[in-house]
């Protein structure tokens, strides 16, 4: 398949390497930042070259289809014809999870992993998830072994649910194009033997949708990379994160996804979960952020993330020493002049200038966009509300526990 690259500003380059399809990342610089891209371009496209579904390009580009139609609202997933632009993902907020091993974020279907040999990388994989009825486990597991050409043995539950729609299946099914479970398969140290496995011919598009028993179903291509690269015993986290916020380079971003299907929120449900997230992300304060563009994003869910707000850098921090929370900053020049150290009678007089010098920055710099979003957050479909008291800053580094929604183990594919 070829496609003509279009960039807003730059090329995009997609790293496509031995890992079939995997989209590499660079990991960011500065310790604690969560956004990672493809590009330094806000939006990235491609215009096709012929006739062809969404689904295709999502194959080709390592997307699911939730998130190529989600992205495209306009576009017909059935009928790209010749000439059409696509939109594509270009940065992403890593969960809130350790940077290490796997972590499926069944909220947006998708995997990150990091692998060992690769430090300061991570590799991003699309993936199917259980349905409503069949939910996937959420918690802290590991690969606990892996099995090429696995053979399929349904479950009872299964073959009846198959059975009265007419597929009658048998009670192992062989390896093979047809076999549900791919030709690759990672084994978690679950109850219900769950996996993260490949897919047949037959449901192939299925990726990036709430489709399986339970399993993670994968594209052939990338099951068999990750299937190379795993080791037994990695370390793997199912989480569910709909809502993720994270830094990068001083400014806080926001991404938000569709609810999965059973889960549907209000946007007043959506907007607490958000504002607790940016409390969280900010030390314990709520700052001055945009709350136009906070309602927009929680309105979209499309998965782009949404600068929110412009922190302090940490000299600045430093400096602070007049305003009781963390306020947003204009750009500051990139030279810095050292007053000359004054002698002892005259450091009250110096000190009080400093201080004025310092109120007056500070209300300076507070955002205009946050006083004018407060008037205008209605029309994006949220109301604006107070921001709650300052509390404690929550161990983002905490370890996901089991869930206790999903009515037990049980494995299906």
């Amino acid at each position: 398949m070829k496609l003509r690259t279009f960039l807003t500003r730059t090329l995009c380059v997609l790293t496509i390497t031995s890992n079939a399809y995997a989209t590499t990342y660079n990991l960011p610089q500065t310790k604690g930042d969560r956004v990672v891209a493809i590009s330094p371009t806000d939006i990235v496209t491609i215009t096709s070259d012929h006739d062809q579904t969404l689904l295709d390009i999502a194959r080709r580009f390592n997307i699911g289809q939730t998130e190529i139609v989600t992205l495209n609202t306009g576009l017909d997933r059935w009928l790209i014809k010749t000439g059409t632009v696509v939109r594509l993902p270009n940065r992403r907020i890593l969960p809130d999870s350790p940077h290490v091993g796997i972590t499926l974020n069944i909220a947006e279907y998708r995997m990150y992993y990091y692998p060992a040999d690769q430090p300061g990388t991570v590799r991003s994989y699309s993936h199917g998830v259980g349905r409503q009825d069949w939910q996937t486990p959420l918690g802290r597991t590991t690969v606990a072994k892996k099995v090429k050409d696995p053979a399929w043995h349904p479950p009872e539950s299964i073959r009846r649910e198959h059975a009265a729609n007419g597929d009658f299946l048998p009670e192992t099914v062989l390896p093979g194009i047809h076999n549900p479970l791919g030709a690759y398969a990672l084994y978690l140290n679950l109850p219900g033997d769950y996996r993260i496995h490949g897919t047949d011919i037959d449901k192939i598009f299925g990726i990036g949708m709430q489709i399986t028993h339970g399993c993670v179903r994968m594209y052939p291509e990338d099951i068999e990379a990750l299937y190379k690269s795993v080791p037994i015993g990695t370390p793997v986290y199912i989480v569910k994160q709909p809502i993720k916020v994270g830094w990068l380079n001083n400014t806080l971003y926001i991404e938000a996804h569709p609810d999965l299907e059973g889960e549907e929120k209000t946007q007043d449900q959506r907007y607490a979960a958000a504002l607790a997230l940016i409390e969280k992300a900010n030390n314990g304060v709520v700052p001055d952020f945009d709350q136009v563009a906070l309602a927009q994003a929680i309105k979209d869910l499309d998965g782009t993330p949404v600068a929110l707000y412009e922190g302090l850098a940490p000299e600045q921090e430093e400096l602070q020493d007049v305003a009781p929370e963390i306020k947003p900053v204009v750009k500051q020049s990139a030279t810095k002049t050292k007053a000359p150290k004054a002698a002892s009678s005259k450091k009250s007089v110096q000190t009080s200038a400093a201080t004025t010098k310092k109120s007056a920055a500070v209300k300076k710099a507070e955002p205009v966009v946050a006083s004018k979003a407060k008037a205008k957050v209605k029309e994006a479909g949220v109301a604006s509300k107070p921001a709650p008291a300052v509390k404690k800053q929550v161990n983002t580094n905490a370890t996901p526990k089991p869930s206790s929604s999903t009515g037990g183990y049980y494995h299906g594919t």
